[in-house]
């Protein structure tokens, strides 16, 4: 995939929900670090910007974010004049987020909670339902979307980004030249629906000394589970964006260039609750 952590090994298991959160609990301390050091250069340079780019203004309302980790994003969205909930299932990564809004406070509430469960909050209790990256590391999309509708608001919407189901498959690889540039993407297995850990690094840190792979949870799915999933949930679609890195991320992370002139990294899906 050449993110911005190449070195990748998969392992076929069956994944519950207890898994995911045994997994994120494990990285949560190594990812919060990474993250706040800037070595997330995915994040930072292209699917953090496209999504704020993607995103209604929230200025003023009151949104969940679904899957907040550590809460680097949560935070830029309160920053942008939401009230803000995150949730997640890790205890580690909200252990992280409430410490940094103890230091800096923002006066986001945090949560640990599974955004495929009922949640615990009322009906009708958010304006907005956002989520960065985080819906296809879970075992239940079709429940995510009800549990997202149950909360929103009538005229409320939600707004996630995910790798791009058509893209991102378990089987891809790169085509490249004898001198390494990459010039197709082999694109295989897109039906195969086989739950894995993927075990990585960032590939920005600069020493991979001592430290421990992430192993992240992967659900595969097909863009039709994805758009099925969200209007099954009672949802109305407005709004499918493929981003592309710009050019001044490209230059700043040659890589990206890849992801600009040969095939999508990125999926991000608006759809609304009718008022």
């Amino acid at each position: 995939m050449d993110k911005s952590y190449p070195k990748k090994e998969h392992s076929v298991t069956q994944l519950s929900e207890a898994d995911v959160a045994a997994r994120w609990n494990d990285n949560a301390d190594q990812w919060a670090h990474d993250v706040r050091q800037g070595y997330d250069t995915y994040r930072d340079l292209f699917t953090l910007p496209a999504f704020l780019a993607f995103l209604p203004s929230i200025s003023g309302l009151d949104v969940i974010d679904f899957g907040c980790g550590e809460a680097s994003n949560t935070r830029r969205f309160a920053a942008m004049g939401a009230r803000m909930t995150g949730i997640d299932l890790s205890e580690q990564m909200i252990r992280h987020a409430r410490a940094i809004e103890e230091q800096q406070p923002l006066g986001i509430h945090y949560a640990i909670k599974s955004y495929s469960q009922n949640t615990g909050f009322e009906d009708a209790s958010f304006d907005a339902v956002v989520s960065t990256m985080a819906l296809m590391d879970g075992p239940d999309f079709p429940a995510a979307m009800r549990e997202a509708f149950r909360l929103l608001r009538p005229g409320g919407f939600i707004a996630f980004s995910i790798l791009h189901p058509c893209f991102i498959t378990p089987g891809l690889r790169w085509q490249k030249e004898g001198d390494g540039r990459a010039t197709g993407l082999v694109v295989s297995r897109y039906f195969d629906q086989t739950d894995f850990v993927e075990r990585w690094r960032f590939g920005d840190r600069p020493s991979d000394d001592d430290v421990v792979p992430f192993e992240v949870p992967r659900f595969p799915r097909t863009i039709g589970e994805y758009l099925n999933g969200v209007a099954d949930a009672g949802f109305r679609i407005v709004e499918v964006r493929e981003p592309q890195p710009t050019a001044e991320a490209c230059e700043l992370a040659p890589r990206f260039i890849r992801w600009r002139d040969l095939a999508a990294f990125l999926l991000m899906i608006r759809a609304e609750r009718s008022a």
